[in-house]
């Protein structure tokens, strides 16, 4: 394609472009915990930040998930497309990295406020206050397109 007197080739969106869209264009995931030997999943809704490296979620500070986080801060999200896509062409991220616990502060604010925002069903919980703003930082991303394309990304997080 050519725009004036410069030609552009239609560029493909990396890997890494394609997964992080995928986390911003969805909202809901399964959260894996442990403890010990024992997980835990949790369905959840989430907010990414806008590259798509950073997951905020809101729970009770007296949940199974955050006493878990207390002792292993080693997460894992499922996150896929089912509802969108037929089933032959459905899409699953595993997103794996650290979870934490933001304190009060700037970021806590904005992310709880852009859950509020974007999760209106989350309105009771983030007035508790007893809730916890978590923030996931994403270390890898593993992206299976189909039953049988896998695509394993690590996440170099001292970029941008």
């Amino acid at each position: 394609m050519t725009t004036g007197n410069v030609a552009v080739a239609d560029r493909k969106p990396s890997m890494l472009d394609q997964m992080t869209a995928m986390v911003r264009d969805n909202d809901i995931c399964v959260l894996a915990t442990a403890s010990g030997d024992r997980p835990h999943c949790s369905l959840m809704a989430y907010v990414a930040d806008d590259r798509g490296q950073r997951l905020y979620l809101a729970t009770p500070g007296d949940s199974r998930k955050f006493e878990n986080l207390g002792k292993n801060p080693a997460v894992s999200l499922l996150i896929d497309d089912r509802a969108k896509q037929a089933r032959e062409k459905t899409r699953a991220l595993t997103v794996s990295g650290t979870c934490i616990a933001l304190e009060d502060g700037t970021e806590r604010d904005a992310a709880a406020a852009r859950l509020r925002s974007s999760h209106p069903q989350l309105a009771s919980l983030l007035q508790h206050p007893g809730v916890e703003i978590l923030c996931v930082n994403v270390e890898s991303f593993l992206l299976l397109d189909g039953v049988s394309e896998a695509h394993f990304l690590e996440v170099d997080s001292s970029m941008g």
